[in-house]
């Protein structure tokens, strides 16, 4: 009987070692990790939003719309609570994501404004803002890929055989991925022109 409960002990030792529950923990926690360093570099842009609009205030008083446009879309951004559990609610991430491209689209709109003002762009601490802006789109940029890496190996994880049977017994569910709002605009290869627009009739 000892021999049995032996064998038997060690055949249920040898199915755990298998079973994929520490490969799914290690997983889970390597996405926390990166969506904790994707809220980072976006916290950090949200911060650097309020000098830069006031830089650009004031030298550009008349572009209200679009400097309002900035600051309600990082008020947007900053009342939406970016915590782990956003990562296993689909409606949270992508309301988060759209908050997050709201913002993306407000600053682009802000520097094209930034165009019409070359006593602007000669600004000392405008460069400087748009120095720590780009470096901080490049550090978005990559927490993203790290974060859309460590969801791609989680997914294919809770879905292969022997861990999915894992994943199903102790309630593990696919964790949800950044899109592109806007797939169908960006996969059609935009036509350039070179000739000159015919002049209007008079």
């Amino acid at each position: 009987m000892r021999k049995i409960l032996t064998v038997l002990a060690a055949l249920a030792s040898l199915s755990l070692t298998n079973c994929g529950y520490n490969a799914i923990q290690s997983e889970d926690e390597q996405i926390k990790a990166n969506w904790s360093e994707v809220v980072n570099q976006y916290q950090r842009r949200a911060d650097l939003v309020p000098n830069l609009v006031n830089s650009v205030k004031g030298f550009a008083q008349q572009e209200k719309d679009v400097l309002l446009g900035v600051t309600n879309a990082r008020a947007k951004v900053g009342s939406i609570q970016a915590t782990p559990e956003v990562l296993n609610d689909p409606a949270a991430f992508q309301k988060f994501q759209a908050a997050q491209g709201e913002l993306s689209g407000a600053l682009s709109r802000l520097l094209v404004v930034t165009e019409n003002y070359p006593q602007l762009k000669s600004d000392a601490l405008f460069k400087d803002l748009m120095s720590q802006l780009e470096g901080t789109e490049n550090r978005i940029t990559v927490a993203r890929n790290r974060y859309i890496k460590a969801v791609q190996d989680y997914n294919v994880t809770i879905r292969s055989f022997p861990s999915n049977v894992t994943a199903m017994m102790f309630g593990y569910k696919e964790k949800p991925n950044f899109t592109v709002g806007n797939e169908k605009e960006i996969s059609t290869a935009p036509k350039v022109d070179f000739n000159p627009a015919p002049a209007p009739s008079k």
